[in-house]
């Protein structure tokens, strides 16, 4: 058994792995970038080597540093969890060459996976079926415009290197299909360092099934059952469950017998995911299932598959990596009760999904489910790498009772002032669709703002604000909370507000107050029974930090009086985030209209367009394609036409 492990990662996927060593006895060894220096994966380790700056391509990325480490450090072994380097071939080979023991699979099996055009070509050659496209080497634009109009639009563009969502687009006609191939190609290349691509027939009811395999050196491979991921935003997974809705006997035995002949055709050793596309118009059929990719590592949402299995995969992947044979056959593995994940993101839904960044003032998960996160309250949230805080878990004996109780994790997680998709997840989770499992990739797209939180707070969220500001107040803690006469609510006035610090509200005699919900005042009527409301709040600075089914909001004491600062302009386009600019698709002087792309601005590994606020002419374009810009910079001015 491997005695001393070095985990090449980060976040969640590094302390996830650090657990399970640990129990194991295999002392570890974790590596870091600047920006990780105070990381919980850091912290838990037996020990940690600082390997470069904060981005990824000078730290993560740089495979010399982190054998280097191993070496330093007296590690037997190096552990790539997902992402990162964990399905470069080279990387592994340079491992193995350094006399250290890979947890991952044959550097020839992640070669032959690793290029989608190539392993489609095995698969059809093992009797997998596979998604009508075009596989060519071909990459000239003119080429594949006519390769796609020969499809058949709707299509999807693919990177041949591509995973996690990156490097896609769906095309919906000719027209479109320029604009999307060099955006695909840019963030391919971004991403992987290669900017080829696929074609593939989009499927217009399409689930997202995958199956877990697993390999070991003497032979012999097994699967765990399947995972459906057909909750999906812009390609990339949202929420994942085990085992699939609707999932037969026959269509089961159908769909995993594939994979593992899938794994097999690559003398497969490890854990891995044969990912498929079914067209579920009809329901789960097995002739509508066709093979889409092998992810040739372990999954983001490898948990729901140990909790249906009872099964803890790094373990396996210990042991299997050790020279031991496969701790399970085939019949000793079964199904038990179902299994959800929901990707808890640190992005603001009610901003077009916006990553936000910043310090976790307040980070409280719920207890009563599984929790898989790199971070801890206090930490900080930066934007140089995937913007994923945690992964929250839960295992029950039905569909129905594991929706129930993810829903309620998500709607108890309390996080501040860092804004997270906790509310979009409850939304989606309390769907009635959803419920009902009539569920495919456009979900969430179909659904449109119906998941998404409020922009602004409602009539509710004051009341709750005003008496989580009141309540904190009678415990004696200090607050501004003003109680506000009717007379008072017109025009600012230098000093509007009676009494001075501290002053507490009389309900009885006036229980018409103001309050600020983040920066906006408002002015609500409590009820008379304010004194038993249940609000979710902790005190932080300037307020109170009230949630509301995941909903996050700081509470303040209200003013009203002159602002100080200044707001951009109409038509000033800033930088909602630190990022490079990726594309500038205008000149000064142009003539543009209103949602024309003007600027892209990529940061946290995803692209962001900036669209024009309406017809005018682009007065000041500051910026240039390739350059950093920080949160809050000019990136373009538009005059209004007139």
């Amino acid at each position: 058994m491997i005695q001393s492990l070095l985990i090449a990662n980060r976040g969640e996927i590094a302390c996830r792995i650090l657990r399970t060593a640990r129990a194991m006895g295999i002392r570890t060894v974790a590596v870091y970038s600047d920006a990780d220096a105070n990381a919980l994966h850091v912290r838990q380790a037996d020990e940690a080597v600082h390997i470069g700056p904060s981005p990824a391509r000078e730290s993560y990325l740089v495979g010399e540093r982190i054998i280097a480490a191993a070496k330093a450090t007296g590690a037997e072994a190096i552990h790539p969890g997902y992402g990162f380097l964990s399905e470069n071939a080279e990387f592994a080979e340079a491992v193995l060459a350094a006399g250290l023991v890979w947890v991952g699979p044959k550097p020839d099996s992640i070669r032959a996976m690793g290029l989608k055009d190539a392993a489609k070509a095995r698969m059809i050659a093992a009797g997998v079926p596979v998604t009508p496209g075009y596989l060519g080497e071909d990459q000239r634009p003119e080429r594949l415009q006519a390769e796609a109009d020969a499809i058949g639009y709707p299509v999807l563009i693919k990177a041949v290197a591509g995973g996690g969502g990156k490097g896609m687009r769906r095309v919906e006609s000719a027209a479109e299909f320029a604009d999307a191939l060099a955006s695909c190609k840019r963030e391919a290349a971004s991403s992987f360092g290669d900017d080829r691509v696929l074609l593939e027939k989009y499927i217009l009811s399409p689930r997202h099934i995958e199956v877990q395999v697993f390999g070991d050196g003497h032979g012999n491979v097994v699967h765990l059952f399947e995972r459906d991921c057909s909750l999906q935003r812009r390609h990339q997974k949202v929420i994942e469950e085990a085992p699939a809705p609707g999932m037969d006997a026959e269509t089961r035995e159908a769909i995993c017998a594939a994979a593992v002949r899938a794994a097999k055709a690559v003398d497969y050793v490890g854990a891995g995911t044969i990912e498929f596309i079914a067209d579920a118009g009809e329901g789960l059929r097995a002739d509508r299932i066709w093979f889409m990719e092998m992810n040739t590592r372990l999954q983001v949402e490898h948990p729901v598959t140990e909790e249906i299995t009872g099964v803890d995969l790094v373990e396996w992947q210990l042991r299997v990596a050790s020279g031991e044979p496969l701790p399970k056959r085939q019949e000793e593995l079964s199904i038990n009760g179902w299994a959800m994940e929901a990707r808890l993101y640190a992005e603001d839904p009610a901003k077009g999904f916006l990553p936000s960044v910043g310090r976790l003032e307040i980070f409280r998960p719920s207890p009563e489910v599984r929790y898989e996160t790199g971070v801890y309250e206090g930490a900080e949230i930066t934007g140089f790498y995937d913007p994923m805080i945690a992964k929250i878990v839960v295992h029950a004996e039905s569909r129905v009772e594991a929706c129930e109780a993810l829903a309620q994790a998500c709607a108890a997680t309390d996080i501040f002032p860092v804004k997270t998709n906790a509310p979009f997840l409850w939304r989606a989770l309390d769907d009635a669709d959803f419920r009902a499992a009539h569920i495919n990739t456009g979900f969430i797209a179909e659904k449109g703002d119906v998941l998404l939180p409020p922009a602004e707070p409602t009539d509710d969220m004051i009341k709750q604000a005003a008496a989580a500001l009141i309540v904190q107040e009678y415990r004696g803690e200090p607050t501004m909370l003003h109680g506000c006469d009717d007379d008072l609510l017109g025009a600012p006035q230098p000093n509007p507000w009676r009494g001075a610090l501290g002053l507490r509200v009389n309900a009885a005699q006036n229980r018409r107050v103001a309050v600020a919900v983040d920066g906006k005042v408002h002015v609500t009527e409590l009820p008379a029974s304010w004194r038993t409301a249940t609000v979710i709040a902790e005190p932080v600075t300037d307020g109170v930090a009230v949630n509301d089914d995941g909903l996050s909001f700081l509470a303040s004491p209200a003013r009203v009086g002159p602002t100080s600062g200044t707001a951009a302009g109409d038509g000033a386009l800033l930088a909602p985030m630190p990022g490079r600019i990726t594309a500038v698709d205008v000149a000064p002087g142009a003539q543009v209209t209103k949602g024309q792309r003007l600027v892209t601005l990529e940061a946290m590994k995803m692209e962001h367009a900036l669209t024009a606020p309406f017809d005018g002419t682009v007065a000041e374009l500051p910026v240039t394609a390739g350059g950093q810009v920080t949160e809050g910079s000019l990136l373009v001015r538009v005059e209004k036409a007139a």
